[in-house]
C-alpha cells in the first residue's frame, strides 16, 4: 500500500478520491431534504404541505431569502442547523402551522451573521416573519408578506441589497463523477495491465521451466546413451570381421556423433532422435 500511493500513478489516485470526495460534499449529497430542495431553489414545501411551487418562486424572485414551509411539530431550530453550506449569503425563514398561526423561525446564513454582523442577523431573523400569521391558508400570500419584510430590512440596511446566486449542482456532480471515472479507469487499467503483464512472465517462466526439463531429460538420455556406447565399444574391440555387429556399431556412433553437434538445439526433436539412438543400442547390445 506505501508503494502505491508512493508512486505517481498513486499520487494521482489520492487527489481524485480528494477531489471526487469534496465535489460530493459540496454538491450536497449528503444534505437533508430541505437543504437539498434550498441550495438551488428559493422555496420548500414538505409533504402535505399544498403550495404553488412556481407561483411562489416568482413572488420570492432572486431575493436572498429561502423559505421553507414544513410539517406541523417540526423540529425548526435543527432545520436551520441542517441549511448550514446550503444557504450561505442568504436568510432563512422556516414556518411550520400551529393550529391556525405559524411557529416562525428565522434562520440567517447572511455574511458575519455569528460575528461582525450578529446584531443585524438577529434584527432580520426578529422581523422576517412578521405579520404572517394571517395567512396559513394561503403560503404565497405569507411568502408576499414575508418579501416585503425583506425588502423593509434591505432599506433598513440590516440585509445587504443584491441577488441570490445559486451555485447549482450539477458541475459539481459532473465533477465528482468525473473524478470517480478516473480513477475506477485508472484502477482497473493499472489492474488489467499488472494482470497481462504477470501472465505474460508466468506463461514466460513456463515455457523456460518446461524447455529446462526438456533440456535435462534429453541431457539424461544422452548421457545414458553415451554410456551403452561406452560398453558397447569393449566388445567392439574383442569382435573379429565384419560381423552384423560391428556394422551396426559402426553405423551407431556415426549417428551419435552427428547428434552432439545438434544437442542444443530443439529439445522434442533431439528427443526422439535420442531415444531412437538409443534403442539402437540397447538391441545391438542384444545381438548375440
Amino acid at each position: 500500500m506505501k508503494r502505491f500511493f508512493g508512486s505517481a500513478f498513486g499520487v494521482a489516485v489520492l487527489g481524485c478520491l480528494v477531489l471526487a470526495g469534496w465535489a460530493v460534499w459540496s454538491a450536497g449529497v449528503f444534505d437533508a431534504p430541505v437543504a437539498q430542495q434550498l441550495r438551488t431553489s428559493s422555496v420548500y414545501a414538505a409533504p402535505g404541505v399544498a403550495i404553488d411551487q412556481a407561483a411562489a418562486e416568482r413572488v420570492i424572485g432572486n431575493r436572498r431569502l429561502v423559505v421553507a414551509f414544513l410539517e406541523p411539530g417540526a423540529d425548526l431550530s435543527d432545520a436551520c442547523d441542517s441549511l448550514t453550506g446550503a444557504t450561505d449569503g442568504t436568510l432563512g425563514l422556516l414556518l411550520s402551522r400551529d393550529g391556525d398561526d405559524y411557529q416562525k423561525y428565522g434562520c440567517s446564513r447572511l455574511p458575519g451573521y455569528d460575528d461582525e454582523n450578529f446584531g443585524k442577523a438577529y434584527v432580520a431573523e426578529s422581523m422576517i416573519g412578521n405579520g404572517l400569521d394571517g395567512f396559513t391558508d394561503r403560503p404565497v400570500d405569507a411568502l408576499k408578506v414575508a418579501v416585503v419584510n425583506y425588502d423593509l430590512l434591505v432599506r433598513s440596511g440590516a440585509i445587504p441589497d443584491g441577488g441570490r446566486t445559486v451555485s447549482p449542482s450539477l458541475p459539481r456532480y459532473l465533477i465528482a463523477a468525473a473524478a470517480v471515472l478516473v480513477v475506477l479507469l485508472g484502477s482497473a487499467g493499472l489492474y488489467l495491465a499488472a494482470r497481462r503483464t504477470a501472465r505474460v512472465a508466468l506463461d514466460r517462466r513456463e515455457r523456460r521451466d518446461a524447455e529446462a526439463d526438456e533440456r535435462a531429460e534429453l541431457a539424461a538420455v544422452a548421457a545414458v546413451l553415451a554410456q551403452q556406447i561406452i560398453d558397447l565399444d569393449r566388445r567392439f574391440a574383442r569382435e573379429k570381421g565384419k560381423t552384423k555387429f560391428t556394422r551396426g556399431y559402426r553405423h551407431l556412433v556415426s549417428d551419435y556423433a552427428s547428434l552432439l553437434p545438434q544437442l542444443d538445439g530443439e529439445p522434442p526433436q533431439l528427443r526422439a532422435r535420442a531415444d531412437e539412438l538409443l534403442a539402437r543400442a540397447r538391441k545391438l547390445a542384444q545381438v548375440p
